[in-house]
């Protein structure tokens, strides 16, 4: 084995062409899924307070985003929905005239090439905030998942193209999957929260959907922040019941899991690098405090060096754009 000073690994490190050369890890518009938020109303983009630079939609203005998304060489979103009337059974999350089932079908007829992911839970359009249906403070787990299929048909028949469900209910994965192919959608891809932290890192994403809990927190049924073996034991369930991409989330607190994961079941995987994230990042950057566009991209190339195929990430129109400058 050669040593110093036949050994010098600075010698691949001395221009920039040859760093780009050995580069280990690379981040492109393929690997971008960018979250958007659409709200009942008209003539609507209301910048949310905690989350400079990201937005509630009303749907003909969600329209002309997307479109500039496809411009960008953005290639898939996922869709959050604020629904106008909230009760407890989250009616609005399956009816077809609820507001991503009108979404989905109004960006379908006017933006192509352009991948639509909807996440699948209750909490946005329950009156308690909680992810599913309650007996007294209890988030009730088979009767939620009921409705948490009906929700991912209404979905399709929108015209949806890929399913994620984040509710973290027992079981939903292999329910709704046979939902789905039942319905004759056996080639909707379903992108599981498979392994989703009861985290800190998601209070902007509150403020943005409005789905703060009323009471209590979701620790009965997000991942408990200590653990990774339980992670494995996630993944491996969803993957079982039929997933065919795996996410983590969120993922730059949980790089050793998105790996551990990607490591075992070499799946399809996904990481969130979710609202605290960006908006820390978006502090920090706006006080002058760090370098905000290295910093996020460093963040983003550490998610994929993890094992992360691709990332959810309000930055992504950001990435494009600097993309674009290299």
């Amino acid at each position: 084995m050669a040593t110093y000073p036949t050994k010098r690994l600075r010698r691949l490190r001395y221009n920039s062409i040859v760093r780009d050369l050995v580069r280990e890890t690379t981040l492109t518009k393929n690997d971008l899924i960018y979250p958007m938020f659409v709200i009942h109303g008209e003539n609507i983009k209301h910048e949310i307070k905690s989350m400079p630079g990201v937005f509630q939609f009303s749907i003909e203005n969600l329209i002309e985003e997307c479109k500039e998304l496809v411009q960008l060489g953005i290639k898939a979103i996922i869709l959050f929905g604020i629904p106008e009337h909230k009760d407890e059974q989250g009616s609005d999350a399956y009816s077809e005239s609820g507001i991503i089932q009108r979404a989905i079908r109004a960006i379908k007829a006017e933006v192509k090439d352009l991948l639509i992911i909807t996440d699948v839970c209750l909490c946005e359009y329950t009156s308690h905030g909680h992810c599913g249906l309650l007996k007294g403070e209890e988030v009730l787990n088979d009767e939620t998942v009921s409705l948490l299929v009906k929700e991912a048909i209404s979905h399709a028949e929108a015209g949806a193209d890929m399913i994620a469900p984040s509710d973290m209910m027992d079981g939903r994965i292999a329910e709704i999957r046979k939902g789905l192919d039942d319905k004759g959608f056996q080639n909707i891809p379903i992108m599981s929260y498979a392994v989703k932290y009861s985290s800190g890192y998601y209070g902007p994403f509150r403020d943005a959907a409005d789905s703060a809990p009323a009471f209590g927190d979701r620790r009965s049924h997000q991942m408990d922040i200590a653990n990774g073996l339980e992670a494995i034991r996630e993944a491996e369930s969803d993957i079982e019941e039929g997933a065919d991409i795996i996410m983590v989330k969120p993922a730059g607190a949980y790089l050793d899991i998105i790996k551990a994961v990607k490591d075992k079941f070499q799946m399809p995987t996904a990481a969130y690098q979710v609202s605290g994230e960006y908006s820390m990042i978006k502090a920090a950057g706006k006080l002058d405090w760090i370098d905000e566009e290295r910093v996020m991209i460093e963040s983003l190339i550490a998610i994929k060096r993890a094992g992360a195929d691709m990332i959810l990430t309000y930055f992504a129109k950001d990435v494009a754009k600097f993309l674009d400058k290299q």
